[in-house]
């Protein structure tokens, strides 16, 4: 039985019928093609008449002349339409950028002076002087004398009561003599800095010199210097440390005493004074800075008062310079 293969019998035996051949359809021959081929050339088949049932529709021809003016015209305007709206959106936009850039953007100038070359300073402007001899009339203008910076031995005057001094000076005031001061061209020692115009008089202040202060100087200040201010120099008011200037040192400096309100509170703090410290050392002048409370700001100016300074200096020379001071208040 083995090594066997079933043959399917396609003709039953009833009938002898052969079975269709459906996968592909029979072939004619070579002689039944040649001669269909001529049966229809020689009576070709009869076919019924076409009917047609489309109808023709018109259409537009691809190759018809149009109105090139009309299509160049709009082509023109939708092209101008869209560059001008470019335009106007770029100088909105710059605008609008530019407006936002003001708003947000702080321009802020560095500190450069730690890095600003190193510069000699110049001279020291301050002090001042005045004088008289309790005149009844003010010191007429006229010409500076002589400026120095030595010790002062004859104080300036214009009205000369000892014509035979047994000891002779040129007269001068006390001032740098690397500033430019006032002066004119007249022909007699007066006060540089006065409008009046009148008989000699060496004014109408005191301690000698000339004009309406006092000390030995020249105008309305106190010293031996020149203008308002007070100590020598010129350019009013008076010296601060620095500069030439020497600090005046502290000598005595007694503590201040506390206020009955502050020591009740157990109030403390530190109470800061300005003050002026005279070419003698002492205190003049004395203001409140920075202020405590509770009445120890007047503690603080009465114990400052009672105060001893070894003067400020400048080229050796004793001078008054203002100064800040602190007075401290602590309970212990």
């Amino acid at each position: 039985m083995a090594n066997q293969a079933f043959v399917p019998n396609f003709r039953t035996p009833a009938n002898n019928v052969p079975f269709p051949q459906l996968l592909r359809p029979k072939e004619p021959s070579l002689f039944e093609s040649l001669g269909q081929n001529i049966k229809d050339a020689l009576f070709p088949e009869k076919l019924p008449p076409l009917k047609l049932t489309s109808r023709p529709v018109a259409v537009r021809d691809i190759w018809e002349r149009k109105d090139r003016k009309r299509s160049a015209g709009t082509s023109l305007a939708i092209h101008s339409a869209v560059i001008a709206a470019l335009i106007v959106g770029s100088i909105w936009g710059g605008k609008k950028v530019q407006q936002m850039k003001k708003d947000s953007v702080t321009l802020v100038a560095p500190d450069v002076s730690e890095y600003m070359p190193m510069t000699k300073p110049g001279p020291t402007m301050g002090g001042g002087g005045g004088g008289g001899d309790v005149s009844k009339i003010q010191a007429p203008k006229g010409h500076l004398p002589k400026v120095a910076l030595t010790p002062q031995i004859t104080p300036p005057a214009i009205v000369i009561k000892n014509d035979n001094p047994k000891l002779t000076a040129e007269p001068t005031i006390m001032a740098p003599t690397n500033i430019k001061l006032p002066d004119n061209n007249m022909p007699v020692v007066g006060n540089p800095m006065t409008k009046v115009v009148g008989p000699a008089s060496n004014g109408t202040g005191v301690g000698g010199g000339i004009g309406e202060g006092g000390g030995g100087g020249l105008g309305v200040g106190t010293g031996r210097g020149l203008g308002p201010g007070q100590g020598m120099g010129f350019g009013g008011g008076v010296y601060k440390v620095g500069g030439g200037i020497g600090a005046p040192k502290p000598i005595s400096t007694p503590d201040p005493e506390y206020s009955e309100e502050a020591r009740k509170a157990k109030y403390q703090g530190v109470v800061v004074l300005w003050l002026i410290v005279d070419q003698n050392g002492n205190p003049k002048q004395i203001k409140v800075e920075r202020p405590l409370g509770m009445g120890l700001d007047q503690k603080a100016i009465e114990a400052v008062r009672k105060w001893k300074f070894e003067p400020a200096t400048k080229d050796g020379q004793p001078v008054a310079v203002q100064i800040n001071v602190e007075v401290n208040f602590r309970l212990y």
